[in-house]
């Protein structure tokens, strides 16, 4: 990216050399040069605020993307006073790292984890690392994922090609069932598999370390309004929902040690949904623009600032509307709990059947 740049006449022949990491003898490059791109002023909030991470041991999975929305939560934990922050990523590294140098250079205790969620010996290797370099078990774990598919039409097959043979049709047909599926089951891989798997394993280490824990699921509002297009996503952010309570029902008298949530966002501007930042045919029927990621970060330290008694097994929406007193773009942000009301009735038209 800066090949053949030069700082104080050194040779920057990589984009790693422009983090902060020292290249030698402990001189750094500026900011500027670094992959990180956002203002990190914005996420520096409030006492109050900082009262759901001040102090706390924290863990962030798909944290490594710039721009993304596990990056926001690790830059608001780590400039709001949080005493460690693993910023976790599989493939993001290069953002990943960025991140991990910058919250260094604020004082921050912040360190690298890579692993696949998905991969359980990967996962559990990772146990120790996080341990050693925090001094303790974590004691806030944000389950985040990114990952979504590409969209496809869940149930229909392609529509026709004019001219196209039938041999050519079944073979594009096929390929794109193929390649459909492998991107919804990497998304249900990564959001069920991979959060069970970091529930399974810090929710064990904290009944062991007989310490408290706390763990946050973010999801999605589609997981209770699909849109269309996603399939996968929408199932996977379903299934989030019910792991507090799946979690508390498996802890039974540990249950009061290790509390559990999960958090519905609409549209977040990332790099995964920025091109349809400014069409509202996507994002208009939550929201009258999308949330900047800093927003939805303060939005998020608004929620972890409250009493574990309030959240513990809730499921939390955010909701935004328009705000004219804040001009064009202005918008409201506010909490909402979701409760799932569940109704069972006998099937009328169906006689009972009778077993001796």
């Amino acid at each position: 990216m800066f090949r053949g740049c030069t700082e104080q006449g050194i040779p920057l022949p990589f984009r790693r050399y422009t983090s902060l990491r020292s290249y030698n003898a402990g001189q750094y490059l500026p900011e500027f040069l670094m992959a990180f791109t956002v203002d990190s002023s914005k996420f520096k909030f409030s006492s109050d605020l900082a009262a759901g991470v001040k102090g706390k041991r924290v863990l962030i999975s798909g944290a490594g993307k710039d721009g993304g929305l596990g990056q926001s939560f690790a830059l608001a934990a780590g400039l709001n006073g949080a005493e460690s922050v693993a910023v976790h990523f599989h493939s993001s590294y290069d953002d990943g790292l960025d991140l991990v140098d910058f919250l260094k250079g604020q004082g921050v205790n912040a360190f690298p984890l890579q692993a696949d969620v998905t991969n359980m010996g990967d996962l559990w290797a990772t146990r120790t690392y996080v341990i050693d370099k925090m001094g303790g078990i974590p004691n806030l774990v944000i389950c985040n994922s990114g990952l979504s598919e590409k969209g496809y039409s869940f149930g229909r097959s392609l529509r026709e090609v004019e001219g196209e043979s039938v041999a050519m049709r079944r073979a594009r047909v096929r390929q794109a069932f193929i390649g459909n599926l492998a991107e919804t089951r990497a998304v249900l891989d990564t959001k069920i598999d991979g959060f069970m798997a970091m529930t399974h394993l810090w929710s064990g280490e904290a009944v062991y370390a007989n310490e408290p824990l706390q763990i946050v699921y973010i999801s999605s509002r589609q997981s209770i309004d699909p849109g269309a297009s996603v399939p996968g996503y929408a199932v996977a952010n379903w299934a989030v929902l019910q792991l507090p309570q799946v979690l508390a029902v498996n802890l039974g008298k540990a249950a009061s040690l290790v509390t559990a949530y999960s958090v519905m966002y609409p549209f977040v501007r990332t790099g995964m949904t920025n091109e349809y930042a400014e069409n509202p045919k996507v994002f208009g029927r939550w929201q009258p623009r999308m949330l900047e990621t800093f927003e939805a970060a303060e939005a998020f330290m608004q929620l972890l600032a409250q009493p574990h008694d309030v959240t513990s097994g809730g499921m939390f929406e955010v909701m935004v509307e328009s705000e004219p007193a804040k001009g064009e773009k202005g918008v409201k942000v506010t909490w909402q709990q979701v409760k799932m009301n569940v109704s069972e009735e006998p099937l009328g038209t169906v006689s009972p059947l009778t077993f001796g």
